[in-house]
């Protein structure tokens, strides 16, 4: 499964028969199921009965085909990984899913927290002065004590 994403698709890559690399939307359906189910090692009745359980949602082609994206093919060898590796059943791997999707929402939360924190640390006035007792800022520390002579003049 891919890491962190930005807002936007990834975009992932293929060679074309010129030779030529084209991109696409990982979130762009382009595979068929027949294809998904050969990249994920899969049969397509399992891509069926997982759309069934709403563990993945293909797009439609106009034609009503299910099209599966690049996610979509990652995602289905997450859901292999976890249950023939791991020995989990289909709602243990709702339940992972559940608890990655809440992981993920729990990060953006933590970003756009701190980015608030940062912003009220950078909205304080600069001429703030740090607070101190009344009378300590008059009180007259680590000085030494010192004598001013005056002289007396006669006054006419």
């Amino acid at each position: 499964m891919v890491g962190k994403r930005n807002q936007k698709s990834e975009m992932r890559g293929r060679r074309a028969d010129d030779g030529k690399r084209e991109f696409f939307e990982s979130d762009r359906g382009v595979f068929m199921i027949s294809v998904a189910a050969e990249l994920a090692g899969m049969h397509p009745q399992t891509l069926r009965i997982y759309e069934a359980r709403g563990l993945i949602t293909p797009r439609r082609s106009p034609k009503i085909a299910r099209l599966y994206s690049q996610e979509g093919v990652d995602r289905l060898r997450r859901i292999q990984e976890l249950t023939s590796e791991m020995g989990m059943n289909l709602s243990g791997v709702e339940r992972v899913f559940e608890l990655e999707e809440l992981r993920r929402e729990s990060e953006r939360v933590r970003e756009r927290m701190l980015a608030e924190v940062e912003a009220v640390h950078r909205s304080y006035k600069r001429e703030l002065v740090r607070w101190q007792p009344p009378g300590e800022v008059l009180a007259i520390r680590h000085t030494r004590p010192f004598k001013i002579q005056i002289e007396k003049t006669q006054e006419s």
